[in-house]
């Protein structure tokens, strides 16, 4: 089975990305940009500059812009190219602990709790031992609705495997604002699915391979880039498996209020998205500028000449 880790990086060398290029059974790609250190190399990784990325694909590098994390669309594409049976998605501040990669359910009958609920999404953040907070993401207007009580243990073969982060978790900048938590996360409760939808990031996961012409993270549309890619994709019919925490968040510096702006778009859109794409997946396109539309045809395109 062939593994790749895909992360993006603006700084010369953080920690993680010092664990996750020591890791022997996986490959890693850091996707660059503009403020990526002139001469940014790794020990034995794959480094993708500005250049090498405008030579994939000129037009997708122009629709999806500079100083977006979105240009970790790249590394999917080579990971994709170069056979990936699994990726993994990771975040250069998240420090892997000693079992992070070991605990793959990806295409595996796996156990976990599912879940039941009546809403039109699932939050698992809300399933923990820190039921106070929600992931980000989760529509804010169903927070009062949210419900636990109906559960049992099912056998799922998952195609996406979420994990958590210990440390600072992937909540929404109202809830940041509000509880400032550092978690620790109960390993008993998890792993765990639901009969519904419910987000996942592009922090800590992993993808099965026939994935990812399902998953791209939608430039233009603020935080909600990974949110939106994994409610399309759970759309489409790819089950997801939230699984224990794999890693400690040690957050890049964030502005909360500008974090807070940049989620306005999912607070307001959020639950109507979810009802449309219960009937529609496509119907996605009608919340997305035309900017990032062009970017996910490009994406899809290109793809397609790997297939």
């Amino acid at each position: 089975m062939k593994k790749i880790i895909v992360t993006t990086s603006i700084y010369p060398r953080t920690e993680a990305i010092e664990a996750f290029d020591s890791m022997p059974d996986w490959e890693l790609i850091v996707v660059g940009d503009l403020k990526t250190p002139t001469g940014y190399r790794l020990d034995r990784g794959l480094y993708l500059s500005p250049e090498d990325q405008i030579k994939i694909d000129t037009d997708l590098s122009e629709a999806i812009g500079w100083n977006m994390i979105q240009r970790r669309n790249f590394g999917m594409l080579m990971a994709y190219k170069n056979s990936a049976d699994v990726v993994a998605l990771v975040d250069d501040d998240n420090i892997p602990l000693a079992h992070w990669g070991q605990e793959l359910h990806l295409e595996r009958e796996t156990p976990a709790t599912s879940y039941h609920t009546k809403t039109a999404c699932f939050d698992p953040i809300g399933a923990t031992n820190y039921p106070q907070l929600w992931h980000r993401g989760f529509p804010l207007q169903l927070l009062s609705q949210r419900d636990y009580s109906q559960h049992s243990l099912e056998t799922v073969v998952p195609d996406i495997q979420a994990d958590f982060w210990n440390g600072d978790p992937d909540i929404d900048a109202i809830c940041r604002m509000e509880h400032a938590p550092d978690c620790d996360f109960d390993s008993g409760c998890f792993p765990m699915t639901s009969n519904q939808m419910g987000p996942f990031n592009s922090q800590n996961t992993f993808l099965s391979r026939h994935v990812i012409p399902d998953y791209f993270l939608f430039p233009h549309v603020g935080r909600m880039d990974d949110i939106w890619a994994s409610y399309y994709a759970q759309a489409k019919g790819h089950r997801v498996i939230w699984d224990r925490a794999s890693v400690v968040q040690k957050r890049n510096a964030h502005d909360l209020t500008v974090d807070f702006n940049k989620e306005i778009i999912g607070y307001q859109n959020n639950l109507s998205l979810l009802t449309d794409l219960h009937k529609d997946p496509e119907s996605i396109r009608q919340y997305l500028p035309g900017r990032t539309i062009w970017a996910w045809e490009l994406y899809r395109k290109h793809l397609e000449t790997l297939s």
